[in-house]
């Protein structure tokens, strides 16, 4: 805008299309990315220009931005003996160290530091550094090839971003942690091992019943004759006699002392 002072202001804004994946610099315009996670393909955004007069003038156009689906796994992480802040002031440089060296166009996917607290940004010293290279076709070089060609220029790239860095400079390979187990599998492997422990003591429990059943059977009709033998001579305290009354309770004369 050729205006001067207030008319010659310009904010910017989404105004329609995937607001929710990206957001955009009201002062500069730049637009950015918010949530594009599993997400590939052209997003359409309408953005608008707007300059602060009086009689507020605007301008709209609309932006494609299209997400490639790079696969993670294709993803190298470097791991820089500096500070994340100073990495992240010196990410393009790093890039252009990484494009010379590799011969690939390389891109650093994101920065990170094992230290999340916002005080701690500054005093680490360990930040990982994630890239991606591309050949002449635009297409992903594969990991091991990334690796292995970071091996092999290991020491000229160091010498390199010492430069950048002004220090002394350790650039290692590092290695994603491996996937944990989400709660879902290590609750239903706990849960079937439980299962398991309890059928095998429901089944321990039947074998023993019919192993004493078994023995019962066997060496138990002996002692019932004996018992049966035995209480012969004594009447059923609980039978009743032919005129409906209750037996004597006594012993029987014939074994009387």
């Amino acid at each position: 805008d050729p205006d001067s002072g207030e008319n010659g202001l310009l904010l910017y804004s989404l105004v329609g299309g995937q607001t929710n994946e990206f957001d955009i610099n009201e002062n500069t315009g730049q637009i950015f990315t918010v949530s594009v996670a599993g997400k590939a393909g052209t997003f359409n955004l309408e953005v608008q220009a707007a300059d602060q007069g009086i009689r507020r003038l605007t301008a709209r156009t609309t932006v494609s931005v299209t997400v490639d689906s790079s696969s993670s796994s294709n993803i190298v992480m470097l791991v820089l003996n500096q500070k994340i802040n100073i990495v992240d002031r010196k990410s393009a440089e790093v890039e252009r160290v990484l494009e010379d060296k590799l011969g690939w166009n390389v891109y650093v996917v994101s920065i990170y530091s094992k230290e999340l607290e916002r005080t701690a940004r500054s005093s680490s010293n360990e930040t990982q550094v994630n890239i991606i290279a591309f050949d002449e076709a635009h297409q992903q070089v594969p990991a091991q090839d990334v690796k292995r060609s970071l091996r092999q220029q290991q020491g000229a790239i160091e010498l390199e971003l010492e430069k950048v860095f002004s220090a002394s400079v350790s650039a290692a390979i590092g290695e994603a942690p491996a996937a944990a187990a989400s709660p879902e599998p290590v609750a239903a492997i706990v849960l079937g091992v439980l299962l398991a422990a309890t059928f095998i003591a429901f089944l321990a429990y039947v074998l023993m019943d019919l192993n004493r059943k078994r023995y019962t059977g066997k060496y138990g009709k002996q002692d019932l004759v004996k018992k049966v033998e035995i209480m012969e001579g004594i009447d059923n305290p609980w039978a009743v006699d032919k005129n409906g009354s209750l037996k004597s309770l006594e012993k029987p004369e014939h074994i009387n002392n």
